[in-house]
């Protein structure tokens, strides 16, 4: 078994339509419609892939929604050529900003994340490029600092920098663009602005504010009016900004996006006459709360919105990326062609393709962690606890429970999914598998020596007659359909034992626990010594 160091371990976590639906692919996914609305679409049919899991590209030509199934928020997106890059909002997990690329704005593969060092939880970030030069511009914060902050790379898979402070404490979401006079902006939340320097790593002057938001009817049910998220885009002799109001969580129909032009970075800024041009106007339609959008010219030169929202009825599953596409209007204002985004659309033609996602199976055979993984809330030397290979993952134990014990975990964003994994543990110490939000809100089954303990709504109790004291040996697997999580254990991976409480967790969300985040599946290892993790399955169960 190979020892990872704590420089090592950071490193190596990172290599880890409108068309009606004619014939689609038989290696497809159907979901019967859950709601009135619903039902006067067409069936919601999703391609597969690795594991079985839903994807947006259904095989006969045509794309349903998600893009990204799971939480994939504030997406930020960027066009070099004929190649798309996107990242997303990862808050409190790390490596975090993972970097995807894709030729089609529908199929994406994962390259590498291009945040280790942590500054806390990490917001809706802004990818851009400037010249030969990669730049994020990332708000994050902890308890008891915030700021925003800018890394850079010469190669889009890195090295990134470390996070540059630019000290800018009062805002969140930056958006960079340069303005007519070739100088360099950051648009922040509330319609507010800063100069930047001309190599991006600092700030110019003092915040301005040089634009009030459209506001939405009082009557409409939303969170809050909360502008942020600017996206920007200069188009002919327009600079566009759109941006997000009305709270990203809270009622389904909160957020929203509006869009404002103006000639000049400096404004004065008009609002869209269409204003909000994207909205969930009903609580009966498929996404909930979309928002936070970009806008992005295709590859056949068709344009295309990329947002977020949650899923009708799955808060847990966190905000989801969407794809919509656009059209220019001869006022040189954009609406979207998307609807309610119950509809399939055709996948845009390129010449080049990927595979979507990746296998989320692990048989931890190093030498670094695959890239779906993630601690939340790591500390400064938190892969110091890892070692890999020869087909184990070996993590010191941390902690006395998962709150306190950094879990590792990725995201899945399938309806219904299986975990099995092989769990050994050292006496004295406990080991489990979860389903986490975050620290206050979690449901898992573990052991040590004492026997079983039962984790649900964040508390923990001991089942010490299930199986026998001193056990440091178990199969454990975890089922999640449609909100209902049932735990079973073997002592040979060959009979199975079904733990008696099976748990409903559809109100493990942020609209209860906070965070923006989802619920995850995860592994921990608490208390003293050493947990090993091995064959690690996890199987897509969608019909």
């Amino acid at each position: 078994m190979k020892d990872i160091s704590r420089r090592q371990g950071l490193a190596l976590l990172g290599l880890g339509a409108a068309a009606a639906c004619s014939k689609v692919s038989e290696n497809s996914i159907e979901s019967l419609p859950h709601n009135k609305e619903s039902s006067k679409a067409e069936p919601r049919v999703w391609g597969k892939g690795y594991e079985g899991q839903r994807i947006a590209d259904r095989g006969d030509g045509t794309f349903l929604n998600p893009i990204f199934a799971g939480d994939h928020p504030d997406p930020a997106i960027l066009k070099d050529g004929d190649t798309y890059y996107v990242t997303f909002s990862s808050f409190e997990a790390y490596p975090g900003l993972l970097i995807y690329r894709s030729y089609d704005l529908v199929n994406w593969e994962p390259l590498k994340p291009a945040l280790s060092k942590y500054i806390g939880s990490v917001w809706a970030p802004d990818l851009i490029k400037h010249g030969d030069r990669f730049y994020m511009y990332i708000p994050a914060r902890t308890s008891d600092y915030k700021s925003n902050y800018v890394i850079w790379a010469d190669d889009i898979e890195g090295p990134w920098s470390d996070p540059v402070d630019l000290k800018l404490h009062d805002h969140i979401d930056p958006g960079h663009i340069v303005g007519e006079d070739s100088k360099r902006y950051l648009f922040l939340s509330n319609g507010d602005m800063i100069q930047l320097s001309d190599d991006g790593l600092s700030t110019v002057g003092e915040v301005k504010h040089i634009y009030d938001p459209w506001m939405y009817p009082q009557e409409w049910d939303v969170e809050c009016f909360c502008p942020e998220g600017p996206k920007m885009l200069r188009k002919g002799d327009w600079f566009y900004m759109l941006t997000a109001v009305g709270g990203t969580a809270g009622p389904p129909t909160s957020h929203m996006v509006i869009s404002a032009r103006s000639k000049s970075v400096f404004g004065p800024w008009e609002h869209a006459p269409n204003n909000p041009q994207v909205r969930t106007k009903s609580r009966d339609e498929q996404w909930w709360s979309r928002g936070h959008a970009s806008l992005v010219e295709g590859p056949e030169g068709k344009w295309w919105l990329i947002s977020h929202g949650y899923e009708n009825g799955y808060w847990t599953h966190g905000r989801q990326a969407l794809l919509e596409p656009v059209k220019w209007r001869d006022d040189d204002w954009w609406e979207s062609e998307g609807g309610d985004l119950s509809s399939s659309f055709p996948v845009p033609k390129s010449d080049k393709k990927v595979k979507h996602g990746m296998p989320f199976s692990d048989d931890f055979a190093g030498p670094g962690l695959a890239p779906q993984w993630a601690f939340f809330k790591p500390s400064p030397d938190e892969y110091d606890r890892l070692s890999i290979g020869s087909g184990t993952l070996a993590m010191k134990a941390k902690g006395l429970e998962p709150k306190d014990s950094s879990p590792l975990c990725f995201k899945a964003g399938d309806l219904a999914y299986q975990i099995d994994i092989e769990v050994e543990r050292d006496p004295g110490a406990r080991g489990g598998l979860l389903a986490f939000y975050n620290e206050n809100i979690y449901a898992g089954l573990a052991f040590d020596d004492e026997g079983f303990i039962f984790h649900r709504y964040g508390m923990e109790r001991r089942r010490p007659r299930d199986i026998p004291k001193g056990v440091e040996h178990l199969f454990l697997r975890m089922k999640y359909d449609h909100h209902i999580l049932t735990y079973y254990y073997s002592f040979d991976n060959e009979s199975w034992n079904k733990f008696e409480v099976q748990m409903e967790v559809s109100g493990y969300h942020h609209n209860v626990g906070y965070g923006f985040l989802s619920l995850t599946p995860g592994i921990y290892a608490a208390r003293d010594g050493e947990v090993r993790f091995s064959n690690m399955k996890y199987k897509a169960l969608n019909r």
